[in-house]
């Protein structure tokens, strides 16, 4: 194939071609250095340059308040299902947790490890296809942190900035990789935030974490040094070698999402998105989603047509045509488009034009 495809992947999952061009253009040669980003030391002026703006780019876009502090760190989001509860379980050792997804599901194994997690709600019965709700007098008043997954990139769902938990003095917790930076959250309402880059802000090798400062320095005492927040917050993510060129990645993306117009412009752009996909499947009589209408995702969007064979066939001319990736989850079935910030809003475009071909043809 002689041109870039469509790339609907879950992730590692598209990235803006300016970005990918400028990193190009940087590969041998990072300005004048004489050497690229993989090469050079964590300690160099240079890489500490990167981090740092990074750092200030990420602030600047998610409005990220003075007394919360931002680190790069490796292992995941997954190490993070580990990593919260060794460092927040600092009193009851309990946490509240709402099962939203196989995600949720993965947090709330390895909370059990190092003490009680109490599962308010679960939308397990029914695939996943809808996000709980929970009455705020059910909350555990004592509990060191409330988790949430913001999106479930295998089911399509998500808590919209209006309908996150208000936890009042206990820690509100998100999971938010797969929808960080594509719509505006106020940070200030969260403890913690965590998110893998692969999916809206870099390739994969590095996770964000957002904490609020007070929330650091209580590590239970068999948290090993590498999962203790406040070692990374003390050495300004640099603790150990970091993933050097994704955190370079993740800054010419967050410039480039700067340069769109930032957080709000990129919202607007995703509801567009969303919109064109969901329209078409609200009215195909062919296609059609497989979530609570009012817990559509921005960002992960599976559908079905009902018939294992036609979803194999759409899948495989889809790929013949350059839309790849589109393969949904098995728990799900069907096709799962992921339209993530770096997609262009004439990708979508051009996949509902292909449903539609599609469906044309095997009525």
């Amino acid at each position: 194939m002689d041109k870039r495809v469509y790339n609907f992947s879950a992730g590692p999952s598209v990235l803006p071609e300016e970005v990918l061009i400028e990193a190009s253009k940087e590969m041998l040669n990072y300005k004048g250095c004489g050497m690229s980003v993989m090469e050079m030391s964590h300690r160099s002026k240079e890489f500490m340059g990167i981090n740092s703006q990074a750092e200030q780019l990420l602030r600047e876009l998610m409005d990220i308040p003075d007394n919360y502090k931002v680190l790069f760190l490796q292992g995941g989001a997954s190490t993070q299902f580990a990593m919260v509860p060794l460092n927040l379980f600092t009193n009851s050792k309990k946490a509240d947790f709402i099962d939203s997804g196989a995600w949720s599901a993965k947090a709330i194994k390895e909370a059990k490890k190092y003490g009680t997690a109490n599962v308010l709600a679960s939308s397990k019965e029914s695939t996943y296809s809808y996000i709980p709700k929970v009455a705020p007098e059910n909350f555990s008043k004592d509990a060191d942190y409330f988790h949430i997954t913001t999106n479930n990139t295998i089911y399509g769902t998500r808590f919209t900035p209006d309908n996150i938990p208000d936890t009042g003095d206990v820690p509100l917790v998100a999971d938010m990789s797969s929808n960080i930076l594509s719509e505006v959250y106020d940070v200030s309402k969260f403890g913690l935030i965590y998110a893998g880059a692969q999916k809206n802000m870099g390739p994969a090798g590095v996770t964000v974490v957002i904490i609020r400062e007070d929330l650091m320095g209580h590590a239970m005492d068999i948290a090993p040094t590498m999962l203790d927040y406040k070692i990374h917050a003390d050495s300004d993510s640099l603790y150990n070698t970091p993933p050097c060129f994704s955190i370079y990645v993740c800054s010419l993306v967050f410039k480039w999402l700067k340069d769109k117009g930032g957080v709000a412009a990129m919202e607007k752009i995703n509801r567009e998105k969303a919109h064109i996909l969901y329209d078409f499947l609200d009215n195909s009589t062919m296609f059609r989603g497989t979530v609570a209408a009012e817990d559509r995702s921005l960002m992960n969007i599976p559908f079905v047509t009902g018939n294992d064979e036609l979803d194999a066939a759409f899948i495989k001319e889809a790929t013949t045509k350059g839309f790849v990736n589109l393969k949904g989850h098995r728990s799900v079935g069907g096709m799962r488009a992921s339209i993530y910030n770096a997609m262009p809003v004439e990708g979508v475009k051009a996949l509902v034009a292909l449903m539609g071909e599609f469906e044309t043809k095997h009525r």
